[in-house]
């Protein structure tokens, strides 16, 4: 269904290819999953499939892309859009339409699907993805994960034989994202659809595959497979928790999903009943922030309702819920972009809404979903001088910082031309360099490799032990389990759950981490945490 021989694709201005003598076949009918560190060129490869490379996002390809027997060098995008549906990281940089249902229907017009048909096809895909409820809603008012299936939907309902999926469950909640997963699982058994996905939250997507391609960092531009996902995650150093904690536990086969995993931990479960490991108490440092009975409204519909909290200094919080549950609206209201319509908020001694920009800046700092809305120089070393005259900082302050979370990144690149994760990477360093009293973070991990979400960690921590306040609102539970002290969750602008880390986390079946639900009753979230019990027995 899919040939790649001997493709090589390369970039002006770039040291290396961005892909080097690449062959594979992708067979008919089956979930391949595309796995690399950050920028290692997965959406290259993905443009490749239906001919956006070369045709629109420029470089030089040499070699053969065919698919369904159609060379890419031969046919635009245009010509493959009936054979390849294509879903990109950002869901609204592809929306051309006002409203959920019209965009997904706009895809059969184009293709002239005779209007009883669309109407059916329309339905089933609002049904298949959970969307029929928001169906007239407009697209600028659904949350970044409902854009993100509204977009998949688009895609799906014209019926493409090839599915290419570029991070697709990366804005979605942990339950949204199985669903939406499980939906390309049945089309792929179900309809013999060739389904091809890069995503960094392998945890979500591995035990669905049927094959893996590994971009090897050691190796730039090269690519091995497809491998069956057993082996490529035995020889990858990209890898989720649950193959993390089959190799500290030296198991083999690794297992690929909790179930698996489950069954062997069986002994470990009985080890471990009366286990206790360590866990930080709730920090108590000076409020940095607060809330109390507030309400907001956009447009018609109420998304946050009598919701009241204080964020403390030496603490991380990790705000969690489902899409559209109000975690966006709470941050866009603590950084004054959105007017309460009820209620009292504070940071520090100001009322967001009422002061002016440069007096919230020195209080609070927000990285948003979209990366881009905090990057305006034309090369990545602009932004960073940018940010440290913004924030009167020593020249160099922000390149190192973005150093410690993507080393490497190249200084002379555009920001519009780097990937999903190191735009974000770059939005993080801007955010983090002035460490200001309280940071607000919006979806940290999109786009990063496990990598780059550990060096994010190690910075997040470093500024809770100096006293600063943090608050992520977050799908990733495995950041959550790494790094919150607390967690809250939300449910239609109301809090539903409150408390310590490993006490909203560890029973969960929507939000436990991997390792969490493996070792369940037993309250460990993390590795590092198995790594400690192990130890205590005098295990290495």
């Amino acid at each position: 269904m899919i040939i790649f021989d001997d493709v090589s694709v390369s970039y002006d201005g770039n040291d290396h290819p961005t892909l080097s003598g690449v062959s594979f076949t992708v067979e008919e009918g089956e979930l391949t999953l595309v796995v690399g560190a950050t920028g290692s060129g997965k959406s290259t490869l993905l443009r490749c499939i239906n001919g956006l490379v070369p045709h629109f996002s420029g470089g030089r390809l040499s070699g053969r892309v065919v698919v369904d027997g159609r060379d890419t060098r031969h046919h635009r995008p245009r010509d493959l859009a009936e054979v390849v549906g294509f879903v990109m990281q950002d869901p609204a940089a592809s929306f051309v339409t006002d409203t959920v249902e019209e965009e997904i229907a706009y895809g059969l017009e184009t293709l002239g699907v005779e209007a009883q048909a669309m109407r059916r096809r329309v339905e089933e895909t609002l049904d298949l993805l959970g969307l029929a409820e928001i169906r007239s809603a407009p697209l600028t008012s659904l949350s970044g994960g409902q854009q993100q299936r509204v977009a998949i939907g688009a895609v799906l309902a014209a019926g493409p034989r090839v599915l290419v999926l570029d991070e697709p469950t990366s804005a979605l909640d942990p339950v949204a994202a199985e669903d939406v997963l499980a939906a390309l699982h049945r089309l792929v058994h179900d309809l013999g659809i060739t389904v091809v996905i890069a995503e960094h939250r392998l945890e979500r997507v591995i035990h669905h595959a049927d094959s893996v391609l590994l971009l090897a960092s050691s190796s730039p531009g090269s690519v091995t497979g497809p491998l069956d996902p057993a082996e490529a995650m035995s020889r990858s150093a990209i890898h989720p928790p649950l193959i993390d904690l089959g190799r500290t536990l030296d198991w083999s086969p690794l297992p690929l999903s909790v179930r698996d995993a489950r069954r062997r931990a069986a002994d470990l479960r009985t080890r471990w009943a009366t286990a206790t490991p360590t866990s930080r108490p709730l920090p108590d440092g000076p409020t940095l922030a607060s809330v109390s009975g507030l309400g907001v409204s956009r447009g018609s519909r109420v998304v946050l309702r009598d919701l009241s909290l204080e964020l403390h200094a030496g603490s991380v919080t990790a705000l969690m819920g489902r899409n559209g549950a109000g975690k966006s609206t709470l941050l866009a209201t603590l950084v004054g972009q959105l007017t309460p319509t009820t209620g009292r908020t504070r940071v520090g001694d100001l009322d967001p809404a009422q002061a002016r920009p440069i007096e919230i800046v020195r209080r609070v700092g927000l990285v948003p979903q979209d990366p881009m809305l905090l990057l305006y120089s034309d090369t990545v070393a602009g932004e960073c001088d940018s940010a440290d005259r913004d924030f009167a900082l020593r020249s160099g302050t922000t390149a190192a910082t973005l150093e410690r979370i993507a080393p490497g990144l190249p200084r002379e690149r555009h920001p519009r031309d780097l990937s999903e994760g190191q735009r974000l990477s770059l939005a993080l360093a801007v955010a983090l360099a002035s460490r200001p009293p309280l940071l607000l973070l919006d979806e940290p991990t999109r786009g990063l490799d496990y990598a780059a979400k550990r060096r994010l960690v190690e910075l997040l921590v470093e500024l809770r032990d100096d006293g600063h306040g943090v608050l992520l609102a977050t799908h990733d539970v495995e950041l959550a389990a790494e790094v919150a002290d607390r967690v809250l969750v939300i449910a239609d602008g109301e809090v539903v759950a409150d408390g310590p880390c490993a006490d909203v986390l560890s029973g969960s079946p929507a939000f436990a981490p991997q390792v969490a639900k493996v070792l369940h009753p037993v309250r460990v979230l993390t590795v590092d945490e198995v790594r400690s019990l192990l130890e205590s027995e005098g295990v290495s």
